[in-house]
């Protein structure tokens, strides 16, 4: 008789990895004790499937500055959650092909639409703070703009009034993740536009009906 495991909650998909064989990838969230963990999991029986869920698991501990288990499951050394920004993690973890090197995001970024370069400096207690080599309001803004996509993008809290100051709520510093996140801060609503459109076109398949 077959045994039912609790793989926790998916919280995100990757319904068609086209780095490999169009399978299926999900992302799953459970609790142990006081600390949160993911589980990256296919239903795919097609060979070589296994190695590709460790290697996204591998990228997602260099992305997201994750650890990981002895049996397998991620988590932030915080041992918080931070889902949305584990959701990110994740699917960014699944845009690299197989073997491939994967490397953290530095903190800092050009910024397509105002041609100026973001850098985000730790300043302890899980609070960073967005700056840029600009001069001015304009710059100000852009500043402030990119600060309001990281606290969406990574679930982090404003700090001050100044708005370029942002924080985790769980008082920890997380380079790698905020790194990731800084990529994506510009253009926010485009990214979460088409996720919400890739994951719309696709749900995770019983094992009978993955290939």
């Amino acid at each position: 008789m077959a045994s039912v495991v609790n793989i926790g909650r998916r919280i995100e998909l990757v319904p068609i990895d086209t780095h490999f064989k169009d399978i299926t990838i999900a992302l799953y969230r459970q609790q142990q004790g006081e600390r949160a963990v993911f589980r990256v999991h296919t239903y795919s029986r097609v060979e070589g499937a296994a190695t590709r869920i460790e290697n996204v698991v591998q990228s997602m501990k260099i992305l997201g500055g994750m650890q990981e288990t002895s049996d397998g499951l991620l988590h932030f050394p915080c041992g918080e959650r931070h889902e949305a920004a584990c959701r990110r993690v994740f699917l960014e973890a699944c845009k690299f092909p197989q073997n491939t090197s994967v490397e953290p995001r530095p903190l800092n970024t050009l910024d397509k639409k105002s041609k100026l370069t973001i850098t985000v400096d730790s300043v302890g207690n899980g609070i960073y703070r967005v700056k840029s080599n600009g001069e001015g309001r304009p710059a100000a803004r852009r500043v402030s703009a990119i600060a309001a996509g990281l606290i969406k993008l990574g679930e982090m809290e404003a700090v001050g009034d100044e708005g370029d100051s942002v924080a985790f709520a769980c008082g920890h510093s997380h380079d790698a993740l905020v790194g990731l996140l800084l990529v994506r801060a510009p253009n926010v609503r485009v990214i979460m536009r088409e996720e919400e459109a890739t994951a719309s076109r696709g749900v995770l398949s019983a094992p009978s009906q993955q290939t």
